[in-house]
């Protein structure tokens, strides 16, 4: 049972929506926030993606994310900056937008399992969700951009040049955001074993 299963109860299909819709809306808001750090200046929006799929479980939480890819294809600048549109989507960052669905579905799947109540085990469970979103992220700079005829310089980009730029850089921020997000997912369950008791 998820967090939000436990404090709504039976979902129906307007609670569902309404659900998918504020999660991509907090995501959104999430990615225009990025906070200064080390070695690079880190954005919010992982932390939301998290939080909403520790939270939503994986099919809501995938739902969610989907409707946030969505919502950023038809122009609205939901992506981090204010990103928006279908050049900005299959950009360089293209990998890391898909990773976000895989992402929110593990750290779902995780919690429909009953595996986030704890903080050390939805922090374990964060930091490989975030992890996820690595895989299809380099992927696609790799070379599977241009399996679909996408050009740009930054097209087959070495491992190497890929994890100097694209991944090392931003482990520290993805270890703080998963512990944020356990603190927050069980700060939610405390919360909401304290109202019932």
């Amino acid at each position: 049972m998820t967090l939000t299963q436990a404090a709504l109860g039976q979902r129906n299909l307007l609670t569902n929506a309404a659900l998918v819709l504020g999660g991509s809306a907090f995501i959104a808001l999430a990615a225009q926030v990025s906070v200064p750090m080390w070695p690079v200046p880190m954005t919010l929006q992982s932390l939301a993606i998290l939080i909403v799929g520790l939270t939503f479980g994986a099919r809501l939480g995938a739902a969610t994310l989907l409707a946030y890819l969505a919502e950023g294809l038809a122009g609205l600048p939901v992506f981090a900056n204010g990103g928006a549109g279908v050049a900005y989507f299959f950009g360089p960052t293209c990998g890391f937008l898909l990773g976000f669905v895989l992402t929110a579905w593990i750290a779902g799947f995780a919690a429909d399992r009953g595996l986030t109540r704890g903080v050390v085990s939805t922090a374990l469970v964060a930091l490989v969700a975030g992890a996820a979103m690595y895989i299809p992220g380099v992927a696609w700079p790799m070379g599977v951009a241009a399996l679909f005829g996408v050009e740009g310089g930054w097209v087959g980009t070495t491992a190497a040049a890929l994890w100097a730029g694209w991944v090392s850089p931003f482990l520290l921020g993805d270890a703080v955001k998963a512990v944020i997000a356990a603190l927050v997912v069980s700060g939610g369950w405390a919360a909401l074993k304290a109202r019932r008791g």
